[in-house]
């Protein structure tokens, strides 16, 4: 007979006879059998022993055995303990009353020795499976735990292409950056030496005034000729203006770039958002422009239509929200630097309102070539992307989705129909509690 000899049994009976043939029978197969002769002493040795099976009499004084049971299976510690009722009793109805109080079976006296082992074997191989269980479920919540800590990495990895994105887009700013520079620099350089050669042949002419005032000889008047003075005067203001427009477009590059990024404003505050896509279109006027990015000869600038409303300053994270104007417009200049079906003129319109004096709305719509209603039901997950390999990371949506819902509490819709455009709706409310 196949026994389980690891486990622990506590007989609780009254009868000195039925005790003496359980422990002998019980220790010679090997069981670690403990011995209480009444409920109230099993009651008691319980928190102490802690048995894998009991061996409970019916009938016994005081307390009996079905209220024994029911004390077992009330206490949060004991009640899992697997009951055998031992009885005299050949009714039905006191067995199946023991089985609603929580008994597993039914031993019937007088004892037979084999039939007593094999119900505790049963009995026991029912309480070993459901350790194994139980264990089996703590592997599980400890696989479970592991899960979640290589979910963390997941998401700490997911943070880092979110940088990674940024540094995308923050390479097509510089870019663009560059491209702006480029031409005021170049212009500074360019004059910077005859604006030298200028300073130079003034500061000598007036050296030999100094030198020679207040007399006019023939020397001045010399040096004044070969230096062309009248010539100097009249162009030099003119480089200097034409410099300082560089410089202004440069401050305009670098102010827009530092309003974009709100670097110093990492938290939540009050800002124009008109401010932030002004500065944002700034930052991309170089793709609005019609050049070699596209491969048709007839491209024209990209028209970009405002229609701003009244809005009050909004409370929220600007330079996250700038990064979604940018994900946003940048898609759809993509978009209008396809090849255009209908011949129409590449136009972005960005109006904005606002809703019950709660929210505020930015539309930004293309009259590109549109999508259809599978790529818009997954624009937003992320990785996905429509673009070739090595073009994009398939982030810049789904980050922009991620800071517009969940850091902003907004709305952040995709609407389109192939030929007929796109729409992205932001709504985000006026005022927000800060996300820790």
């Amino acid at each position: 007979m196949n026994m389980t000899a690891s486990n622990s049994i506590l007989i609780v009976d009254d009868t000195p006879n039925n005790i003496k043939i359980l422990l002998d029978v019980l220790n010679n197969v090997g069981f670690d059998v403990s011995v209480a002769k009444s409920g109230e002493i099993a009651l008691e040795k319980l928190p102490f022993i802690q048995p894998d099976l009991i061996l409970l009499d019916v009938m016994m004084p005081g307390i009996d055995g079905f209220e024994t049971c029911r004390c077992l299976k009330a206490d949060e510690n004991t009640k899992n303990i697997p009951v055998i009722f031992m009885t005299a009793l050949s009714d039905s109805v006191n067995k199946l009353a023991g089985l609603r109080m929580g008994a597993v079976d039914y031993i019937t006296k007088p004892i037979e020795i084999e039939e007593v082992l094999a119900r505790i074997n049963i009995q026991l191989k029912l309480k070993n499976t459901q350790k194994s269980l139980i264990n089996e479920i703590e592997e599980r919540r400890q696989t479970e735990a592991k899960l979640k800590e290589a979910l963390l990495d997941l998401r700490h990895t997911q943070t880092q292409l979110v940088q990674a994105e940024k540094m995308s887009s923050l390479g097509r700013l510089v870019a663009g950056i560059a491209h702006e520079i480029n031409n005021p620099i170049s212009f500074i350089y360019g004059n910077l030496r005859h604006t030298h050669q200028y300073a130079q042949e003034l500061i000598e002419l007036l050296q030999l005034y100094q030198r020679k005032f207040p007399t006019s000889d023939s020397e001045i008047q010399a040096k004044s000729e070969e230096a062309d003075l009248e010539f100097i005067l009249n162009d030099f203001p003119k480089l200097l203006a034409s410099m300082k427009v560089g410089i202004e477009r440069i401050r305009e590059i670098v102010l827009s770039l530092r309003v974009f990024s709100r670097l110093d404003e990492a938290g939540l505050k009050e800002v124009d958002i008109h401010q932030g896509l002004d500065s944002t279109l700034t930052l991309l006027e170089h793709r609005l422009k019609a050049n070699s990015q596209v491969s048709n000869s007839q491209a024209s600038n990209i028209e970009v239509i405002k229609d701003y409303g009244n809005l009050p300053l909004v409370e929220c994270y600007a330079g996250q929200l700038n990064q979604v104007f940018m994900n946003i417009l940048n898609n759809a200049i993509d978009a209008l630097l396809e090849e255009n079906q209908n011949q129409a003129i590449p136009t972005i319109k960005i109006s904005t309102d606002i809703t019950d004096d709660q929210y505020i709305s930015i539309r930004i719509t293309d009259n590109g070539p549109g999508i259809t209603a599978d790529i818009t039901q997954q624009i937003f997950d992320p990785f996905f992307t429509t673009k070739p390999v090595g073009v994009g990371t398939g982030m810049g949506l789904a980050i922009s989705y991620q800071v517009v819902v969940e850091r902003h509490q907004g709305i952040l819709e995709c609407r389109s129909q192939p030929g007929e455009g796109t729409e992205f709706l932001i709504q985000i409310p006026l005022n927000q509690k800060p996300i820790k």
